[in-house]
């Protein structure tokens, strides 16, 4: 029916974008494919999900659009994807959980090359690099909140490295768990390098590796 009237668009299984050229001509036909699938097919049309928007206003399958230099669309995980995403991640390095940390790791290898197989055609990689960001606080928090007196502090502290007088300055700060992770303290220490060492498996290390590797 979408072919005969003429229509420009792309759909999986029941998940379908409709393309046109104004938002006039957006409402008119969301509209009219409504009321034929309705009437004609006797189905029920998601009105949650159904609406006439711009490109990079709406998400089909996960996945959102951004508009390009030179004009051009491209592809990128949609907003709401992302929210579900850093809702696991907040479960997984939940606080309040008694995980080990390896299992924390191991929770968390599965979920990002579960979400980068997903979203690899995803043409907006910084999401990856952000997101990556966001994570390795969210584990600084979890060593810093099992570490919890001054003295496991200042004892990890300086198995890292860091210089006595320094370890028991930082072990001895008044800041919360969440400030503390994002701060000097623990960036320096707890960097990228050891994170990964750990057993932190990156989104952006993911989405750069061929699927078979992972």
């Amino acid at each position: 029916e979408l072919e005969r009237r003429g229509h420009r668009f792309v759909r999986y299984a029941d998940d379908l974008c409709v393309f046109t050229r104004s938002g006039r001509a957006a409402a008119r036909i969301l509209k009219s494919v409504s009321s034929y699938i309705e009437k004609e097919l006797k189905l029920e049309v998601n009105r949650t999900k159904s609406e006439a928007n711009r490109p990079w206003k709406s998400k089909l399958l996960g996945y959102s659009f951004y508009r390009k230099k030179g004009g051009e669309v491209g592809l990128k995980v949609a907003r709401s994807s992302i929210a579900k995403y850093k809702a696991k991640v907040r479960t997984i390095t939940s606080r309040s959980k008694p995980y080990a940390m390896y299992k924390r790791y191991e929770k968390l290898r599965q979920l990002n090359r579960g979400w980068v197989q997903y979203f690899k055609l995803s043409e907006a990689r910084s999401v990856f690099r952000d997101l990556d960001e966001w994570v390795r606080r969210r584990i600084r928090s979890c060593y810093w909140k099992q570490w919890k007196l001054p003295s496991t502090r200042i004892k990890m502290l300086a198995q890292l490295g860091t210089p006595e007088w320094q370890a028991y300055q930082w072990a001895n700060t008044r800041k919360g768990y969440w400030r503390t992770s994002g701060s000097f303290i623990l960036n320096s220490t707890l960097n990228s390098s050891l994170l990964k060492r750990e057993g932190y498996l990156s989104l952006n290390e993911l989405s750069t590796l061929h699927p078979v590797l992972f």
